[in-house]
């Protein structure tokens, strides 16, 4: 008897981790992230994947870039150059700088193959900061058949996976919310100052006292926080 399919299309955000993957050993030691797009596992046994470095400074993901080919995880790290009027990517990066990177690593170190191979489709770019990924995918499976499989690839590649967010997926074409737009700084800047009643009115807290509570001057913070704000307003049209 052939088993039915779940009619159920569902969206899925995840956070996870596993082990003797070089994304999250870089992006550990940096305060530098990657979009990663998928990985291709070529014919002779190797996998290939283009990234974009992000960071608050050019510095930062230069040290990232460094690292990753310094890794014994990668077998090849090359910056990728556009030519003029070439957009790199659909996707905005967070920070203020970007480079584009194509990698060639042990397949065996990669856990895509794990998503792809149990029906996992992606939807959007891989987000990997400070040691974990985080994914949205698309999975034609019951929210039962979803848990079982996230288990058994935890229990196949020995990873960590938290379901962040569970929704139905109604074919509509994904967005990127407004605040993955913003570093992990100017992240924690914004969510500080809304938190603190600086966009209420009256305003509840100075930018003064704000960057006195972070440790930091107030010229950084208001630094950190316009930024944020003007990335935000590019999204409302």
């Amino acid at each position: 008897m052939t088993k039915q399919m779940s009619s159920e299309m569902l969206r899925l955000k995840i956070r996870l981790w596993h082990p003797d993957c070089w994304t999250l050993q870089v992006t550990q030691q940096t305060n530098a992230g990657l979009l990663g797009y998928g990985v291709i596992t070529t014919s002779d046994g190797e996998a290939k994947a283009r990234f974009t470095a992000y960071g608050d400074a050019v510095s930062e993901i230069e040290e990232l870039i460094l690292l990753a080919k310094e890794s014994p995880l990668t077998n090849s790290v090359r910056e990728v150059k556009f030519g003029y009027g070439i957009s790199s990517s659909s996707v905005t990066a967070p920070g203020n700088a970007t480079r584009e990177i194509f990698v060639e690593f042990n397949p065996e170190n990669s856990i895509d193959q794990s998503f792809v191979s149990r029906g996992f489709v992606y939807d959007g770019p891989v987000h990997i900061y400070d040691g974990l990924e985080k994914w949205t995918v698309i999975a034609h499976q019951d929210r039962t058949g979803v848990k079982k499989q996230l288990a058994a690839i935890e229990d196949e590649m020995d990873a960590d996976i938290e379901i962040l967010k569970v929704s139905t997926y109604d074919g509509s074409q994904s967005e990127q919310p407004a605040l993955n737009l913003l570093s992990a700084r100017q992240r924690e800047i914004f969510n500080h100052a809304r938190d603190n009643g600086y966009y209420s009115w009256p305003r509840g807290a100075t930018s003064r006292g704000l960057a006195e509570d972070l440790g930091i001057s107030k010229t950084t913070y208001l630094e950190h926080l316009r930024k944020a704000e003007a990335k935000i307003l590019t999204q409302i049209e």
